[in-house]
């Protein structure tokens, strides 16, 4: 079965070009994420790893400096905090850092 979820990722990556795709809120997309969990750890994982992401990289995340730490972290949708060498350098290079914002999906 886990070859089945393997196979269905790398159809997606065939069907669909890279530039018509919505763009992620992690460093590593959510396709090559599961299919990395998936390969690696089987297909309870990747299927757990997919269900994270899909709830997670939504519109609704928001990028603000930790006071604490100085860096960039982002707040999930699903309220988990990731730190800035998770999140997706398009979205770093927009963020100003003056004050916490909302960054739409595309």
């Amino acid at each position: 079965m886990r070859h089945l979820l393997l196979v269905i990722i790398k159809f997606y990556w065939l069907a669909i070009p890279k530039n018509k795709r919505r763009n992620c809120l992690f460093k590593k997309s959510c396709s090559h994420f599961v299919f990395e969990v998936t390969a690696q750890h089987g297909l309870v994982k990747g299927l757990q790893a997919l269900q994270y992401r899909f709830k997670n990289c939504r519109p609704g995340a928001a990028l603000f400096i930790n006071p604490v730490t100085g860096q960039t972290e982002m707040i999930l949708p699903g309220h988990n905090i990731i730190s800035q060498q998770d999140i997706a350098q398009h979205l770093l290079l927009k963020y100003n850092g003056v004050a916490p914002k909302l960054i739409p999906q595309n």
